[in-house]
């Protein structure tokens, strides 16, 4: 009796191995999985109302094989970028094989390698959803190091979505926010992701958008520069008071030549005529490419006109 249980662990033993050494080799197979479409198609919904069978001549483990076989009583959810689609008419929505080879590792898994699609194409069905687009406002909190400021105002892509839903809730949906981004004490130039904020009941094009923000050193230059005018009719005198004003300019550090030498600031007639209280804001012409802003004191100035005899 001893001698047979002996035997017959030697014999479950060795068929363990034997079935551990052929899981673990390659087989190629032809498989088929039930797939479910999800994308971003403007104007539908996001997931696809019909589903499709993707079969492929694969090679897998033989252990994978058995994972395959068992796994995809379920369609598989897969995310299909939405350049990819084919627009056949009406709800039709259709994606060639040459296309799946990139989402192969979410229809059958990692570790499967697909050797060939058989088939032409997978067609999908995405129903028309009601949508608006429109802008995303970041919500920003940005403090800078001294003497470091933004060389421009914060970039988001994308700067818009489209939102999905009833009509009723699009109706009062007129922009986005992004969450709270706080960026403090920056003294070099940022970049990252930060999630939209998506309103109650409506779906978003897009979930996150990416940030920049350029930040450089700047140095202030102060200037008294002279007050000219512009578009002055024939015959006509405009005084402007106070004649001079005094310009700082924030340029991009290092820089030593005063942007006031290239600069010209002055008075538009026209604003003038079109004004009630005679007081304008002057305009700038001519700022050098290194000066990130200005500003001029006094900001509005004293116009008045005496017409010539």
């Amino acid at each position: 009796m001893k001698v047979w249980v002996q035997f017959l662990l030697c014999v479950l033993f060795s068929a363990s191995i034997w079935l551990v050494l052929n899981l673990s080799q390659n087989y190629v197979a032809i498989v088929s999985v039930p797939v479910v479409a999800r994308s971003n198609i403007e104007g539908r919904a996001a997931l696809s109302q019909s589903e499709a069978t993707v079969t492929a001549q694969v090679s897998a483990s033989g252990y994978r094989h058995v994972v395959l076989a068992r796994k995809h009583k379920r369609p598989a959810q897969v995310a299909f970028a939405s350049a990819d689609f084919h627009h056949e008419g009406e709800n039709r929505y259709s994606i060639p094989n040459t296309a799946l080879y990139r989402y192969a590792s979410q229809i059958f898994g990692d570790g499967v390698t697909v050797e060939s699609f058989i088939f032409d194409e997978l067609e999908f069905a995405f129903p028309e959803e009601s949508y608006k687009k429109v802008p995303v406002q970041p919500v920003l909190s940005v403090s800078f190091a001294p003497q470091y400021m933004a060389l421009k105002p914060l970039s988001i892509q994308p700067d818009s979505v489209l939102v999905y839903g009833e009509p009723s809730r699009l109706e009062n949906v007129t922009s986005v926010s992004t969450k709270p981004l706080d960026l403090d004490d920056l003294r070099n130039s940022t970049h990252g992701k930060v999630k939209l904020e998506a309103p109650s009941g409506v779906r978003l094009s897009d979930e996150e958008a990416v940030y920049s923000l350029d930040v450089t050193r700047y140095v202030e230059i102060r200037s008294e520069v002279r007050i000219e005018t512009r578009n002055v009719p024939a015959r006509v005198d405009l005084a402007v008071l106070p004649s001079t004003a005094t310009a700082v300019f924030r340029c991009i550090f290092p820089t030593t030549a005063d942007p006031a030498a290239q600069t010209t600031f002055y008075i538009d007639y026209r604003d003038f005529a079109g004004s009630l209280s005679g007081r304008c804001v002057a305009h700038c012409e001519g700022l050098p490419s290194n000066v990130i802003d200005y500003t001029l004191s006094p900001e509005v100035f004293d116009c008045l006109v005496r017409t010539s005899e």
